[in-house]
């Protein structure tokens, strides 16, 4: 068998559990998004739905299920689309200020 096509079915295999093997060099996306989000993983779990216990099992191991990383992930782009909100609306408040003096 050629090195791509083992390489190829290694990879099938490990999608198809729904388990990602992060690599050493890699780290933890479990800890960079509680680092980058300022939140211990109690507080993580608590946002995301998941226990405590279960993170930690996650980062310890160095594996991430498929289900995980999607939810992780989602988190992640539901915060960014709330801070857009956010200065959206600020931006909308400061618009408003600025005509109202104009129009007076």
């Amino acid at each position: 068998m050629r090195k791509g096509v083992s390489v190829l079915i290694f990879w099938y295999n490990i999608w198809k559990r729904g388990v990602f093997i992060l690599e050493e060099k890699e780290e933890n996306l479990i800890k960079k998004v509680s680092k980058e989000v300022g939140l211990t993983y109690k507080e993580l779990s608590q946002e995301l739905g998941y226990t405590e216990s279960s993170l930690r099992k996650s980062v310890y191991a160095n594996k991430i299920s498929t289900q995980l990383q999607r939810t992780i992930e989602l988190y992640l782009e539901t915060l960014k689309l709330k801070k857009e909100i956010k200065e959206a609306d600020e931006f909308r408040k400061i618009l408003r200020n600025f005509m109202d003096k104009s129009v007076k």
